[in-house]
């Protein structure tokens, strides 16, 4: 089993990157825009690839502006990541039938909880709320109870009118084929959002994909660490077998309290404190909670 599930079974997702694929860049995405026609962002920067009847593409923009956060914050209710890309994306679409699954800023933080129900009640809420104070008056009124740890459950964007579905299945993800080592053509990765919770943790959503001959695999990661509190790792993996058009979606959701992965942890002779910042590590000290396998054929 590869560690931590990682995209890349023989190497960490950040060694050995093949070089930037000078094609056209990720199209405005079809969901939710970040950026107003009046705040324009600027060029599209990003990475795409055509193969095995897929087109699939990334876009990497800077931290957004104060005109599309504010923008942003109207629309989902909620005060943003002090980080947010809301621009990034990254994008699988099969060019036969236009079936599509992509991950954006947006549609994650629309799945963070916003009736507080879910909300961590730690002293660390207010105090991250007092960092956040200085928000424009008019953004305060929007803004409701909610999980200020933005947690969230989302597995990617599908187009809802496709006939295209996915449906559970038992049909689990390949790892041997992805532990072959076949070539890499095609390598990005990206953060949509970031949150460092008041200088007490931190929250971060990120997407990695890589691309093989017969096959790709993309892995879109929530990671929660609030110190002394909790940790949270939740994992949405993209599978796609070229030939077959077979697309596997698995989630799957981790969660540990604090002391008792970091008393795991006090038995091992390493660095703790790295290892705590590392969920490609931590996977193995924060159990299974919840999780999904699902499966479309794309053809």
């Amino acid at each position: 089993m590869m560690r931590g599930n990682d995209c890349r079974p023989r190497a960490p997702l950040s060694e050995n990157e093949p070089p930037d694929l000078k094609l056209p860049t990720l199209p405005s995405h079809s969901y939710h825009p970040a950026t107003h026609p009046n705040n324009p962002a600027p060029a599209d920067q990003g990475k795409s690839i055509t193969h095995g009847g897929w087109n699939i593409t990334t876009r990497k923009l800077p931290i957004l502006k104060a005109g599309p956060i504010d923008d942003m914050t109207s629309r989902l209710g909620i005060a943003l990541p002090e980080m947010i890309f809301g621009d990034n994306a990254m994008r699988l679409e099969h060019i036969a039938t236009g079936w599509s699954i992509e991950f954006n800023a947006f549609d994650a933080l629309d799945r963070v909880d916003k009736t507080g129900e879910k909300m961590l009640e730690v002293a660390y809420s207010k105090e991250w709320q007092k960092t956040r104070q200085n928000h424009a008056s008019e953004i305060k009124e929007v803004v409701k109870p909610f999980d200020w740890s933005f947690s969230t459950d989302y597995a990617g964007t599908a187009p809802s009118e496709s006939r295209l579905k996915f449906e559970e299945t038992e049909t689990l993800i390949p790892v041997a084929l992805l532990k072959r080592p076949d070539p890499i053509l095609f390598f990005d990765d990206l953060v949509l959002y970031e949150d460092e919770l008041a200088d007490n943790g931190i929250s971060l959503m990120s997407c990695k994909i890589r691309v093989m001959p017969a096959r790709l695999l993309l892995l879109c990661r929530f990671f929660l660490r609030l110190d002394d509190v909790i940790f949270r790792i939740r994992d949405t993996r993209v599978f796609v077998e070229f030939e077959t058009g077979e697309v596997i979606r698995e989630y799957t959701a981790r969660e540990e309290r604090y002391d008792v992965v970091k008393k795991k942890m006090a038995i091992t002779r390493e660095d703790v404190p790295a290892l705590m910042r590392d969920p490609n590590r931590l996977v193995e000290y924060v159990p299974i909670v919840d999780g999904k396998l699902e499966k479309c054929v794309v053809k």
